[in-house]
């Protein structure tokens, strides 16, 4: 623990107090700080001036980041016949449909990180409403999720797609890469999602949209950035 709050320490030291970087001069700065021994992830956090309690004041939505996040996404898949076969060549780590509610409900298996399924399925995926709802992980049209064109949605998924939407603070929280990935490639995925989340301000909401923006890694400090 002392070797953290060593290392978190000098971290914080490079961070000017009250200043508003750049996003490029942020994760420079972010590449100087000390390193722990994994490759972290760098951490997005917009605060936006909606009220997430209303609904025509909801932002969500999904966007492909052009570096991809630096993680590769397991996909389960909710399909039968055809459907399912096509969803196994597209590259799904899971793909079933009745048999695995059990497995989900009382062995509380989580070994995947998105899931996909065709509308017909979404009855089925209803029981499990309760179970993947707190863990988002609910497929949604919204987000792509719920679809006949399954073999799309893997691919989007494993070359990068990642979902932004407000918790209940009205922040949108999310990785956007390693910091291994280097201060060109993570600003291009910044600027993804930012246009993404600014195109989808909703016409319902009123005077500042974006409160504030600032980037963290895993381990290290929050930095604020200026977004015009």
């Amino acid at each position: 623990m002392k070797k953290l709050a060593k290392r978190y320490a000098k971290c914080v030291e490079l961070v000017e107090k009250g200043k508003e970087y750049e996003i490029k001069e942020a994760l420079e700065l972010v590449e100087k700080m000390p390193k722990p021994k994994f490759d972290e992830t760098v951490e997005l956090h917009v605060k936006l001036g909606v009220d997430s309690k209303h609904a025509d004041q909801q932002v969500r939505g999904t966007v492909v980041l052009p570096n991809g996040t630096g993680k590769t996404q397991k996909v389960l898949v909710f399909a039968k016949g055809p459907k399912a076969e096509e969803a196994t060549k597209a590259g799904a780590d899971y793909v079933g449909a009745e048999e695995l509610i059990p497995k989900i409900q009382n062995d509380n298996w989580f070994d995947y990180d998105v899931v996909v399924a065709t509308p017909d399925m979404m009855g089925v995926v209803g029981r499990l409403g309760k179970v993947l709802g707190p863990k988002g992980l609910m497929p949604n049209p919204k987000s792509g999720t719920v679809t006949m064109d399954v073999t799309k949605a893997i691919n989007e998924i494993k070359s990068g797609k990642v979902e932004y939407r407000l918790d209940k603070t009205n922040i949108i929280h999310l990785g956007f890469g390693k910091v291994s990935f280097g201060t060109d490639k993570l600003v291009e995925n910044y600027e993804t999602i930012m246009n993404a989340i600014i195109k989808a301000k909703p016409a319902a909401a009123k005077g500042q949209y974006i409160k504030s923006v600032a980037i963290t890694t895993t381990m290290g400090p929050s930095l604020f950035i200026n977004q015009h």
